[in-house]
């Protein structure tokens, strides 16, 4: 018997016919506009993606990268809530499924007694996405997606979420307007036990993240990561922003859009994961590339005491250099023993 493909893997696999008898200079036409509309100051009132084209174009181009960031902030997660496994999810505004497939990868060896992976549901207004995603699901090979259902659905302040162990909201806040986000925030916070927002690593995006986080906390959850602490952000406001970089594989399509050469490119992402059940936050956070240098490596931080603090960890700190060198942006430090 085969062993089935590593989610990873299979979302390549999958991505990978799906410009097969689409005209390249349609995919990067379509991809053109649908950067220019996510990137326009006007949160939409109808779908973005409009047709087959479209989602294709979006698919091959945006899943992996939103796949990438989605899964860092569910490792975080994981690393707060060791103990912890969902079994239902409700995958918000989450068009082809990219952060559904991320949640099938995060609990595939935890699953609850009995085997059974997070029971998904995905809800989007976009028809023609929800179609690929139903599609790239079948194909996967994948058990924890077969049973995912697909749900028609308008995003926004009137949107009723059913109870769930976890949802997630991922690149979704920038479609509505700032009314519809703190609703839709709220709504998740009414229906879940954990909710992770995940939004480009922008200013923009902290923005809309930190406004999420307020009303989590707001609400009585507990935020898990990226932070130390459910308080204030230390960082003020303009002056900053935090966010962090997942490795994304790039595509043909990537690099005929974007004209780079490089076979991999960094997504940047903000995120917040709220809880409503005990969890043990790391003690403080890497939030800037480590800068290593001749017999130290240099760390910025976040910390639950002291807010933002860099520490400078040498040779002499024995073990601890080593793993500072190993240590990584968006990492828990000190790492867990």
């Amino acid at each position: 018997m085969n062993a089935s493909p590593s989610v990873p893997d299979a979302l390549r696999a999958a991505l990978a016919g799906l410009l097969d008898g689409l005209p390249p200079t349609r995919a990067a036409q379509a991809v053109d506009r649908l950067i220019a509309s996510y990137r326009g100051a006007t949160p939409t009132d109808a779908p973005v993606l409009r047709d087959r084209s479209d989602v294709v174009a979006y698919a091959a181009y945006r899943m992996p990268a939103t796949f990438e960031a989605v899964r860092g902030a569910l490792a975080a997660l994981r690393d707060a809530a060791p103990h912890w496994t969902p079994a239902t999810h409700t995958d918000v505004g989450g068009g082809t499924g990219a952060a559904t497939w991320a949640v099938a990868e995060a609990w595939e060896d935890e699953t609850p007694e009995g085997g059974a992976p997070p029971r998904t549901t995905v809800l989007d207004w976009a028809e023609p996405a929800l179609d690929l995603g139903r599609e790239l699901a079948a194909g996967s090979g994948l058990p924890a997606l077969r049973a995912v259902d697909w749900r028609r659905a308008r995003i926004g302040g009137a949107l009723t979420l059913e109870p769930a162990d976890l949802v997630t909201v991922s690149y979704v806040l920038k479609e509505l307007t700032p009314a519809d986000r703190d609703a839709l925030v709220a709504g998740a916070a009414r229906a879940a036990s954990a909710v992770v927002v995940v939004e480009p690593g922008t200013p923009d995006g902290y923005e809309r993240i930190i406004a999420a986080r307020d009303l989590l906390a707001g609400a009585g959850f507990t935020v898990a990561a990226p932070c130390p602490h459910s308080g204030a952000c230390p960082i003020a406001p303009g002056e900053d922003w935090c966010h962090f970089a997942a490795r994304v594989s790039r595509s043909s399509l990537h690099r005929r859009v974007k004209g780079g050469s490089l076979a991999y490119e960094d997504e940047k992402y903000a995120y917040v994961a709220a809880v409503r059940f005990p969890v043990d936050p790391a003690a403080s956070r890497v939030v800037r590339r480590p800068q290593i240098r001749k017999g130290q490596v240099l760390l910025d931080l976040c910390t639950a005491e002291e807010g933002l603090a860099r520490r400078t960890v040498t040779k002499r700190h024995g073990d601890a250099y080593k793993a500072a060198r190993d240590a990584e942006w968006g990492d828990a430090w000190p790492p867990a023993p």
